[in-house]
C-alpha cells in the first residue's frame, strides 16, 4: 500500500543528512552517520562481501541502494525495468513494484515483492532470483508465490521469508484486512503451495468506527525465540504518518505473539520497539515496515523508514544495531 510514496520518494534530501548529523553529532548512534542517498520506502538490507545492498519502495521497480560501511549510501539502480507481464493480467490497474524482502537461500538470492493497487486486498507476491548482487546480478523471474482477492480476509503483500529451527521455510504477509499470516513455503521453489493455509499471527480488532491498521511483517529468529515486528497505525501521509514499530515473541513460529506485559499481538498487543521522535523534537515521524539482518560479526541490525521533516518529508533511510537484553528482548539503538 505504498504506491503513494513514489511522489515523496522524488523529493531531494539536499543538505537533509548534513543537517542530520549536525543536530545528532555526538550521539554515538549510527543513524547520525547517515549520508548520501537515504531516500527509500519499506526497505531490507543484506550484504554480500563488502557491500551492503538495501531494497526498497522507490520509484516504480524496487530501488537498490549500495554501502560499503552502513553510513555512506549510494543509488545503485533498480532490479526490474519493468512490471512483469504476468504481474499487470494478475493485478489490472498495477503501476508499480512494492515492499520487497531480501535473503539468501540455497545458494542465490531470494528477493520477494509485492503488486497491488493503493486500498485493495486483490494483491500478489512474486519472486525473483539471482546467484549475486550488484553489477554481476541476474535477476530471473518466478511469477506468482501467493495471491489475494476481494473473497479473501488478507492482503498479500510485505513479505518476510523466513526459515525456523527445523529447516522448514515460511513467508509471512499482510497488511490492514484481518491481519498478519504466515504461509508454509515449499523448500525448492519458495512459493506458497495452491491451497495452503495460512497461520493468523498478528490483527488488530476493529473498533466500530473503522480500520486499525497493522502491516509489514517481520520475524527474526533468536535463541529459543522468533520475534515478530509489526507496523501498526497509518504510514504515507509524510510527517503527518502515525506509523511505530511493536515486537512480541513466541517459542513456536506460528505464534502465539505476545509483548512483554504479555499482551497478545492477536488481539493488537505488543510492546513499542520503534517510536517517533519526542514531540519537542519532531524531526523523524513515522519510523515503520522494518526489516532486520545479522551481519558476519553476529551484529543484529534493524533497517526502517521515517519521515524526515528537515527533508519535506521524505521517507528516510535508519538503521540501528539491535542489543538484546538480559530479559531476552530485542532493544534497537537508535
Amino acid at each position: 500500500m505504498k504506491a503513494v510514496l513514489i511522489g515523496l520518494a522524488a523529493l531531494a534530501l539536499a543538505g537533509a543528512a548534513d543537517a542530520q548529523q549536525t543536530e545528532e553529532k555526538g550521539t554515538g548512534k549510527l543513524n547520525s552517520q547517515l549520508s548520501g542517498d537515504l531516500v527509500v520506502h519499506d526497505p531490507v538490507i543484506i550484504r554480500e562481501g563488502g557491500t551492503y545492498y538495501v531494497f526498497s519502495t522507490v520509484g516504480k521497480y524496487i530501488g537498490i541502494k549500495t554501502s560499503a560501511d552502513l553510513k555512506t549510501w549510494k543509488e545503485a539502480g533498480s532490479v526490474f525495468s519493468q512490471i512483469p507481464a504476468w504481474a499487470k493480467e494478475a493485478i489490472p490497474g498495477t503501476d508499480g513494484i512494492w515492499a520487497p524482502d531480501i535473503s539468501y537461500v540455497n545458494g542465490e538470492y531470494r528477493l520477494y515483492y509485492s503488486v497491488s493497487t493503493f486500498g485493495s486486498n486483490r494483491s500478489a507476491i512474486g519472486l525473483a532470483t539471482s546467484p549475486t548482487l550488484g553489477a554481476k546480478a541476474k535477476w530471473k523471474d518466478h511469477g506468482l508465490v501467493v495471491m489475494s482477492t476481494k473473497d479473501d480476509d488478507f492482503n498479500a503483500i510485505d513479505p518476510n521469508f523466513v526459515v525456523d529451527a527445523q529447516g522448514r521455510h515460511w513467508l509471512s504477509l499482510g497488511s490492514f484486512w484481518t491481519g498478519l499470516k504466515l504461509f508454509p513455503v515449499d523448500a525448492r521453489t519458495g512459493k506458497v503451495a495452491p491451497g495452503a493455509e495460512p497461520y493468523s499471527i498478528a490483527r488488530r480488532p476493529a473498533p466500530a468506527g473503522g480500520p486499525t491498521p497493522v502491516e509489514a511483517p517481520f520475524i527474526i529468529p533468536h535463541g529459543e525465540w522468533y520475534y515478530l515486528l509489526a507496523s501498526y497505525d497509518y504510514c504515507c501521509k509524510g510527517v503527518n504518518s502515525t506509523y511505530y514499530t511493536v515486537v512480541g515473541r513466541s517459542k513456536k513460529i506460528t505464534g502465539p505473539y505476545l509483548g512483554k506485559d504479555g499482551s497478545d499481538m492477536m488481539q493488537g498487543g505488543g510492546t513499542i520497539f520503534l517510536r517517533a521522535d519526542l514531540q519537542e523534537q519532531q524531526r523523524f515521524r513515522g519510523p515503520g515496515h522494518a526489516g532486520a539482518f545479522t551481519d558476519k560479526d553476529g551484529t543484529t541490525y534493524v533497517v526502517y523508514h521515517a519521515y524526515d521533516k528537515q527533508a519535506n518529508g521524505a521517507p528516510t533511510l535508519r538503521i540501528a544495531p539491535i542489543r538484546w537484553g538480559a530479559d531476552g528482548w530485542p532493544v534497537a539503538e537508535y
